[in-house]
């Protein structure tokens, strides 16, 4: 039996605080031991950049997958506080599961997905915004510049560009940025150092730069790109084709180019934790009430047959390495560098 009338209904939702950003972070931490043993301190300090780095129409997006009591509380706690807008419980069923369950729906004109371990940096979201304002076909950008970003999912681009001049090696703006990401995912110093001097950028017509490719720990990405998602979800808890399949091919499907903002915007902290990371964290100035970038409204558009051109087509002619040595030359790559780049 029902009395009286549901107050709710008929009642149209408000927009003032409509957001225009969502950030979507999955988590995993099952417990505080072993690999795990630092990952909730280090959770907690990626929040905090968060909360100071995000302008006002930015809403925070946590999927819990299956992480321990401890964190749970935790979660539910800022969700009542307000600090995060939404969470989602469940059971562990990988990273990109957890992702396609907000990516499937996204309402927002942007949305950053990141790994649990991102201490975001002052400016990355203008910067981001910026971005994607002077290079319309950028379909998503990363703020963590790493070696050779333009070998991966990024031949669309080096086809549309490959003739112009504005697509260029340019000087590494922060060399040990680059030095901190690959000693944070457990690399050794034993890299080619020609990798940390240049990069492969793009500038725009207002000479913005930014480097081609982008990567997967932190990027943020146009909404009509996961129009494209597969409609079957990962069979993958982690890793094997689901990074390709749901977060790089739906770019591509839609025409957009893969690009990483040329200075570094955040630290990839891994799973131990450092007393440099909460140096880096105290010098972050809260810029939650800044002026808000107006974002482009340029939409991508999708296009079977040129994905199969400049995916396919082209990515063939690039492998082959007396081509692709032309074509770093051609682009400002000294020549004994180019030998073994």
């Amino acid at each position: 039996m029902r009395k009286k009338y549901n107050p709710s209904k008929d009642l149209q939702e408000s927009t003032a605080n409509s957001y225009n950003y969502r950030i979507v972070m999955p988590l995993h931490i099952p417990n505080f031991e072993g690999y795990f043993k630092d990952a909730f301190t280090i959770f907690k300090m990626s929040l905090q950049s968060l909360y100071k780095t995000i302008h006002q129409k930015t809403a925070i997006t946590i999927v819990n997958n299956g992480s321990c009591d401890a964190v749970v509380d935790f979660l539910n706690d800022e969700f009542k506080k307000g600090t995060i807008h939404e969470v989602i419980h469940t059971e562990p069923i990988g990273k990109l599961n957890s992702l396609l369950k907000v990516l499937r729906n996204i309402e927002e004109e942007y949305v950053t997905v990141s790994d649990a371990d991102v201490l975001f940096l002052n400016g990355w979201q203008d910067s981001t915004t910026q971005v994607f304002n002077v290079f319309p076909k950028a379909g998503v950008v990363g703020i963590i510049p790493q070696f050779k970003l333009y070998t991966t999912f990024s031949y669309n681009l080096l086809f549309d560009n490959f003739f112009s001049k504005k697509l260029q090696f340019t000087k590494v703006i922060n060399p040990e940025a680059l030095i901190k990401f690959y000693k944070s995912i457990g690399w050794d110093d034993t890299y080619n150092k020609d990798y940390l001097k240049t990069n492969l950028t793009l500038e725009s017509d207002t000479k913005v730069k930014a480097i081609v490719g982008s990567g997967h720990v932190v990027a943020t990405y146009k909404n009509e790109v996961f129009e494209q998602l597969p409609i079957e979800n990962s069979t993958y808890q982690l890793g094997g084709n689901s990074e390709r399949l749901y977060l790089d091919e739906p770019v591509l499907k839609t025409g957009g180019w893969r690009l990483t903002t040329n200075n570094n915007y955040a630290y990839h902290l891994g799973n131990v934790f450092e007393g440099w990371m909460l140096e880096e964290l105290n010098a972050i100035n809260d810029e939650s009430d800044r002026e808000i970038i107006k974002s482009s409204t340029v939409l991508l558009k999708s296009s079977k047959w040129k994905y199969n051109l400049k995916n396919h087509l082209f990515r063939k002619l690039l492998s082959r390495k007396s081509i692709f040595k032309r074509m770093l030359i051609r682009k400002g790559l000294d020549k004994t560098i180019a030998e073994k780049y």
